[in-house]
């Protein structure tokens, strides 16, 4: 017999999990989303959906990605990226956003060509 966990499962342990790690009761969290602890135990006990906007707020509190709240797989960076994150400019400092883009697409234009 296959049990299949549901998105709204995952999410719900998740929360409970993370929550318990820190050491915050139900209220605690509650006070930090500034929520109704009624509502968050409704939340952990499956009797209510989490909006788009609670889910944000949750991922940042906890410092996660809402991805992971879900349970989805984390997305691997690519071999560019890995790349670029060890890559120095002249001055011996990391890349700025515009010089990581710039490379970047560089570099894929560079590939889609010796294609």
């Amino acid at each position: 017999m296959i049990i299949m966990i549901t998105a709204e499962e995952i999410l719900r342990k998740n929360i409970i999990t993370l929550r318990e790690n820190r050491n915050w009761s139900q209220a605690e969290l509650a006070r930090r989303l500034k929520m109704n602890n009624t509502i968050l135990n409704k939340i952990e006990t499956g009797n209510r959906k989490v909006s788009s906007f609670e889910l944000d707020q949750i991922a940042e509190i906890f410092g996660v990605s809402t991805d992971f709240l879900l349970g989805r797989k984390e997305k691997k960076k690519d071999e560019i990226d890995s790349i670029l994150d060890t890559a120095m400019a002249k001055d011996g400092k990391p890349l700025s956003e515009n010089d990581r883009e710039v490379i970047r697409s560089m570099v894929e234009a560079y590939l889609k060509n010796k294609e």
